[in-house]
């Protein structure tokens, strides 16, 4: 059974959908509430510092205005399309949990220190996330590319997918000239995303 994509209000009707909305949203907000007390202390213990010859022959340069500009620009878009599409909500909803969650699960295992000659991004919203300013040690793997990923993932109509895509590559290159990531930590963003992704899409379905 498949939910009509144009109105809350057919969606709602279905139990299993309010069920999965209620739920999903709950672990959502019960994340968020975790994340910044997860993050200051990741932020305040010592990791390991990798070789990584891409980023050694990379001048680093602050284009913190540009990364954001263009994450803002796809997330928009994509809440723009989930407000019209019930599926695609429940999708990427259920999807970013298990990124969050496998996120943190990662950041745990693989603890890191930044790269050398990293430029600190100026996130806008940090502070509502992490209640910090400066965040640099949450690097396995990358959530700004793993969040534009995942946008091209559940949008539907193939511009929008083909946008996206494009974003994500633009993300990827951005994040390494600020030396904000490593190498792997962008390379392995796609794989975890899409494995969220496809376990967020199996939940949505009915």
């Amino acid at each position: 059974m498949q939910f009509k994509p144009f109105t809350w209000q057919i969606a709602w009707d279905y139990q299993a959908f309010r069920i999965k909305f209620i739920l999903g949203m709950l672990l959502l907000v019960a994340i968020l509430i975790f994340i910044p007390h997860f993050f200051l202390r990741i932020e305040a213990r010592e990791g390991k510092v990798l070789n990584d010859w891409v980023l050694a022959v990379i001048p680093a340069l602050d284009v913190s205005t540009y990364i954001f500009v263009v994450i803002y620009a796809i997330v928009g878009l994509m809440l723009y399309r989930m407000s019209k599409n019930k599926v695609m909500c429940l999708t990427a909803l259920w999807a970013f949990v298990f990124l969050c969650s496998a996120r943190m699960i990662s950041i745990t295992l693989i603890p890191l220190n930044p790269p050398a000659g990293i430029i600190n991004l100026a996130d806008p919203c940090s502070i509502f996330f992490y209640r910090s300013n400066v965040i640099t040690k949450d690097l396995f793997f990358s959530g700004h590319t793993a969040t534009v990923f995942l946008s091209a993932l559940c949008l539907e109509a193939k511009r929008d997918k083909l946008i996206a895509f494009i974003a994500t590559g633009v993300i990827a290159v951005l994040l390494l000239i600020q030396h904000v990531h490593y190498t792997a930590d962008i390379v392995a963003a796609p794989l975890f995303t899409w494995c969220c992704w496809y376990l967020g899409k199996s939940v949505a379905k009915l």
